[in-house]
């Protein structure tokens, strides 16, 4: 029975071992999630005769085995069974597949959005007009030039050593008004003279050579050059018919020989240069500088006898307006309240005065012309009722410190000169002078 026993356990776990093989080769290719292995149940006969029992595929009762004995080495295992409820995973996907969309495709590709179109703008190009940063004074021997160091007008300061007058450096700077200062002989830094068949010419070039700005190879601002020229009147000699110099001794020179220029000019808001623009605006000051220019003379006092404002260039229109009157009394101010006055003089040959901007209400256009009466007489001739220059601010004033020749403006100064020499009254030389047309604004 022993014996027995033994024969029977190991039969059994020899049946367990083939029944795992046989197993494992019908489950391959088959979803392992959803392989179920089933132990087989051996009937007692079976257990007496286990070399009776032959194990079947799973899934296949044992008749199904006996029918198709020569099918068991093509057999392929059945789909599982699947409990009520459950669905192929196979089958739906397949559906899915096949199955059309429900709704149209209504995607489309996104448009890029178009940019608006810019409308016309209006836009004139301003063309800078040229500065007025030069001003030059031709003395006996000497030329004196004075150069704004914001020689554009663009509110740039240059560097000194950027200006040369003919190679000479500038001599002298304004620090206020930054105003560079030349004042050389007429003959040195390069000057070049030409002669005419009535004057001698000296040429002078004044330089702006910018350089790059610090620390950029960059500039902001082109080279120039200023042509300044010195005119003299040319004298001969006519017992030798040889030329005289062209700065002839003070002692050499007689008065009626002299030409004497007058000229008036319209000058900016510091007095230093002339206006570029004769336009003005009601309620602003237009700056007037009468002049004479004086080659080789003695020095000279200029001075206003009379001052008249038309709406034409003809001095004897309707409307006109006079302004200075009576030997240089300027009675705007007396007459119309405004602040006109003579400037206190500071230089022999310039008379200065301000005059606040106005315009004609019976005229077509807004156009004013300045024609005024100039004198000039020796500087060492005094001051005296027909040669002055007088303002009214709650009573006469003279611009030469005089107040005493202006008491006569409230009649009549001086008298007639008909009958006396015109060196009585240091008078040298008259002349005219008109400007125009100003342009005043509402």
């Amino acid at each position: 029975m022993g014996l027995v026993a033994w024969e029977s356990v190991g039969f059994l776990l020899l049946l367990a071992v083939e029944l795992s093989v046989e197993q494992w080769s019908g489950q391959q290719g088959q979803d392992p999630l959803r392989f179920k292995q089933q132990r087989p149940v051996l009937t007692p006969q079976q257990a007496q005769n286990p070399l009776s029992f032959q194990q079947q595929p799973p899934g296949l009762a044992p008749q199904q085995a006996l029918q198709n004995p020569q099918g068991a080495g093509s057999f392929q295992p059945q789909k599982p069974a699947f409990a009520p409820g459950m669905v192929d995973p196979a089958s739906t996907q397949s559906k899915q597949l096949m199955q059309a969309p429900v709704a149209p495709l209504m995607w489309l590709f996104p448009h890029m959005p178009e940019e608006p179109q810019q409308p016309a703008v209006p836009f004139q190009l301003q063309i800078p007009s040229p500065p007025n940063s030069v001003a030059a004074q031709c003395a006996e021997n000497f030329v004196h030039v004075e150069v704004k160091k914001d020689f554009y007008g663009n509110g740039h300061l240059a560097d000194p050593s950027s200006f040369s007058l003919g190679g000479c450096a500038a001599v002298g700077e304004d620090p206020n008004s930054h105003v560079l200062i030349f004042q050389y002989e007429l003959h040195t830094c390069g000057s070049s003279l030409t002669m005419t068949a009535d004057e001698l010419v000296y040429t002078f070039t004044l330089l702006y050579t910018p350089g790059a700005l610090v620390g950029t190879p960059i500039v902001r601002a082109d080279a120039a050059a200023v042509a300044i020229h010195c005119h003299y009147p040319r004298f001969h000699n006519v017992s030798s018919d040889v030329l005289m110099p062209a700065a002839v001794p003070f002692a050499a020179t007689i008065v009626s020989e002299e030409v004497l220029v007058f000229s008036l000019k319209l000058m900016t808001d510091d007095w230093m240069f002339e206006r570029p623009v004769n336009q003005y605006f009601l309620g602003q000051f237009m700056n007037f500088e009468a002049s004479v220019t004086q080659y080789n003379h003695v020095p000279l006092h200029v001075f206003i006898d009379g001052c008249v404002a038309t709406a034409v260039p003809d001095v004897n229109s309707i409307p006109r307006y006079s302004f200075i009157e009576n030997h240089g009394c300027l009675v705007d101010a007396k007459l119309t309240g405004s602040p006109s006055h003579f400037m206190h003089r500071v230089l022999n040959d310039k008379l200065q005065f301000q005059l606040e901007a106005f315009k004609f209400q019976q005229a077509g256009n807004s156009s004013v012309y300045i024609t005024c009466a100039l004198k000039a007489v020796l500087a060492s001739t005094p001051t005296n009722p027909e040669s002055k220059a007088c303002s009214f601010a709650n009573g006469w004033t003279s611009a030469d410190e005089s107040d005493d020749v202006c008491s006569c403006c409230d009649s009549i100064c001086g008298s007639t000169r008909k009958g006396r020499a015109v060196f009585d009254s240091g008078l040298v030389s008259e002349g005219k002078a008109t400007i125009g047309p100003i342009v005043i604004s509402d």
